[in-house]
């Protein structure tokens, strides 16, 4: 990996750059915590291209990219949920191999950067309660606010904790 990172606002056109990175990263994240068949479920659900474009066209998630010189990393994507400015950070992951090297944390950081002048005042995420990448947010300043159970279909549930950052 070169130590030259970038990251950039995605479009339509990485859709399939997204789902290829997505194809990388959940299995081995969640191996361990989800069956098979949800697994399989949920990227179809989440990670088909006409989900991701519906994300981006619809429902105004916004993507980011983070690349180096080799090909792209890792991805994000956030949109605005109250007018309080409160954002949510709706997906966020890193090349399993890539992991623990600041990458995430550099994609977080960009993130707050560009909701914190439009007036984001936190930012909030789930993250599976059997998720070992809750420590990392914690590091983060990211804190549980509480738990929820979310049927996504097909007698499949999301068991998360909602953390929350606050932007200062």
């Amino acid at each position: 990996m070169n130590v030259t990172l970038s990251l950039r606002f995605a479009d339509i056109h990485d859709i399939s750059t997204i789902g290829f990175l997505a194809q990388q990263i959940w299995p081995y994240t969640y191996k361990n915590i989800l069956s098979a068949d949800q697994l399989n479920y949920m990227m179809d659900l989440f990670y088909s291209p006409s989900s991701l474009k519906k994300q981006m066209k619809e429902e105004k998630h916004t993507f980011v990219l983070i690349e180096d010189s080799e090909g792209s990393l890792g991805f994000a994507s956030f949109s605005k949920i109250s007018a309080s400015g409160i954002y949510k950070l709706h997906k966020i992951y890193v090349l399993p191999a890539l992991q623990g090297k600041g990458i995430g944390k550099a994609m977080i950081d960009f993130i707050i950067e560009h909701i914190k002048p439009i007036g984001g005042t936190a930012l909030q995420l789930n993250v599976n309660r059997h998720n070992k990448a809750r420590s990392f947010y914690e590091r983060l300043g990211f804190s549980v606010i509480h738990e929820e159970d979310i049927d996504i279909g097909n007698n499949f549930f999301m068991n998360d904790y909602v953390m929350e950052k606050k932007i200062q």
